[in-house]
Formats: structure tokens, C-alpha cells, sequence
């Protein structure tokens, strides 16, 4: 193994790869609390629900699409996911023999506040609305060096208490003084409008199936409706009412999955009082009406059951 002086990004990601490789588990987690690693194999599209995560692509890539917006990811890249969002993704470079690898660190803003104090003032410039909550770049070699330790610490359990703590520190540091500072620091901030903005996002989530008031979700994030809105579409790529709807959608295909045959009573459960409706969008975003969707998706011979990074 080189010094760690003079290691770089390939020397790296290749020990990140071969980390990964041996301690990927079907559903992602680590003995490491807010570890986590994926291994993909196939390419298909996917429809998720993402937490505020840092991801690192060792190997392969992936496309995300949140709203209108494109994002794109490969090895030596890294995804910020600062919110609550339904995306949809599509591994890219990505096959049994070149398999997409890639080690996610969950972004908890009681770890990330402290740290802020430290940052010099004035680092990061204000804007009116808040930066998107999805943003892409490269990895570079000091926050490689410090994935890399975090992983070598599943070969030493005993070690990872004390040390994982300090190094999940040092990447939140790598990532504060970083190009995306201002992007991170949205997540520790109590006043910043992503907070605000999150309270409203989370009573979606939660509440998905019940009628919702513009007025009301301003109201929970202390904002006017105008201000409201504004911050919710630079933040999510959506307004309020599609991101409802997207959250209902990818609800509803994943009760299909244990009743195929109840297509009338799956789209009620979600909040659509209209079947015509529930079908006409369902089939604009997963490209398949409700029934026909299921069924394929039964019949595929690719694992849906297993969890992908975003």
C-alpha cells in the first residue's frame, strides 16, 4: 500500500471498491450506524423516496431526475441529497462484470451544526430561496483518503465507536469547506428555508393520501403561500402539488406489489378519488398503466426488493 502521502484518487477508489465489494449487504446497511453500501449489477429504472445522504461512486454511475432537473454521477463523483425527495434514478456503465459500487453516509444535522460554528464567517453566500437539495461534483483526494478509513474500519469493529464518530466528522468538515459548503450548511442551519421547507415535505410524506392546503404547508414552514412555494420549487424541483403526487405514485406501485388485482382500491388508498385519473397518472410516470405495470414488474426476473443508493 502507498503512503498516505502520496496516494491518489485511482489508488483510492480502488481500495474503496474492494472495501465495498466485501461488506455490501442486500439492504444496504453496515454495522456502522449511517453506513451504507450498494452494489448494483443491472441498469433498470428505479422510483425512490431519498433521505439527506452523501453519496460516493467508486465504480459505474447513475442519472437521477428530480422534476425537470438531470443529475449525473460516476466514479470519483459524489451525490448531496439534502431532503426528503421522490426521485427517479437509472444506473449508468453498469453491468454483473463492471457492477456500480458506491458508499453512502447519511447527513444528520446535529452533526453537521457544531461544525458550522468552526467554518470562517462569510464563507458562504446567501440566496433568496435556498440551493437545490440535489447537488453533484467531484470527490477529490482528502474526502476519498477519509472514505476510504471509514470503510477500512468494517475490517476493525472494535475500533469503529471511537473512530467512526471523528471521521464522519472529518467528511462533513471535507464536504463544509467544500464547493457545496453552502449546500451542506442549509442542513444545519435551525432558520435556513430548507428547514423550514423540510417540515412542510415531511407532512407530505407522512400524509400523503389527505387533501392539502398551500396555505396550510406555508403556515407549518412560518412563510407566505408565495414565499412558500418559491422555496419548495428551488428546493425540490416541484411544486407542492406534484411533489404529492409523486409521492402518492410511487406509494401506490409499491402496494401493487402485494395486490396486483385491487388496481381501484390501491389508487383510493393513495388519495385519488378518480380511477380514470389514478390510471392516466399512473401510466405518464412509470410508462405502463397500473395492472400492466404490477404485473411486469412480478414477472421480472430483476430483484425490485433490493435497495439502490439514490
Amino acid at each position: 500500500m502507498l503512503p498516505w502521502s502520496v496516494r491518489t484518487a485511482p489508488d483510492l477508489l480502488d481500495e474503496i471498491r474492494g472495501l465495498i465489494t466485501a461488506h455490501v449487504r442486500p439492504d444496504l446497511q453496515t454495522p456502522i450506524d449511517g453506513l451504507l453500501l450498494s452494489k448494483v449489477e443491472t441498469a433498470p429504472s428505479d422510483h425512490s423516496l431519498t433521505e439527506p445522504l452523501l453519496v460516493v461512486m467508486a465504480q459505474g454511475g447513475k442519472r437521477l431526475l428530480l422534476g425537470d432537473q438531470v443529475y449525473e454521477y460516476q466514479a470519483g463523483q459524489i451525490l448531496l441529497v439534502t431532503a426528503t425527495l421522490p426521485v427517479t434514478g437509472h444506473y449508468i456503465d453498469t453491468s454483473a462484470q463492471t457492477p456500480s459500487l458506491g458508499m453512502g453516509l447519511v447527513l444528520r444535522p446535529a452533526a453537521i451544526a457544531p461544525l458550522m460554528l468552526e467554518v470562517p464567517a462569510g464563507r458562504w453566500s446567501r440566496t433568496t430561496a435556498g440551493p437545490p437539495a440535489i447537488a453533484t461534483g467531484d470527490a477529490g483526494p482528502d474526502l476519498l483518503d477519509a472514505a476510504a478509513r471509514m470503510l477500512r474500519l468494517l475490517d476493525h469493529p472494535e475500533d469503529a465507536p471511537i473512530l467512526a464518530p471523528m471521521i464522519e466528522r472529518e467528511l462533513l468538515w471535507r464536504l463544509l469547506t467544500g464547493p457545496h459548503g453552502g449546500v451542506i450548511r442549509q442542513i444545519g442551519l435551525a432558520d435556513s428555508g430548507l428547514s423550514h421547507v423540510n417540515g412542510a415535505i415531511r407532512w407530505i410524506r407522512d400524509n400523503y393520501a389527505e387533501p392539502m392546503r398551500i396555505s396550510d404547508l406555508a403556515r407549518l414552514a412560518g412563510m407566505s403561500p408565495s414565499a412558500f412555494h418559491r422555496h419548495f420549487r428551488a428546493i425540490t424541483a416541484m411544486s407542492p402539488l406534484q411533489f404529492q403526487k409523486r409521492i402518492r405514485l410511487q406509494e401506490a406501485r409499491s402496494l401493487l406489489a402485494a395486490r396486483p388485482g385491487d388496481v381501484a382500491g390501491v389508487g383510493h388508498l393513495v388519495g385519488y378519488d378518480s380511477p380514470s385519473q389514478f390510471n392516466r397518472e399512473y401510466r405518464r410516470l412509470f410508462g405502463a398503466p397500473p395492472g400492466q405495470d404490477s404485473a411486469r414488474l412480478r414477472a421480472d426476473t430483476v430483484p425490485h426488493d433490493i435497495r439502490h443508493l439514490p
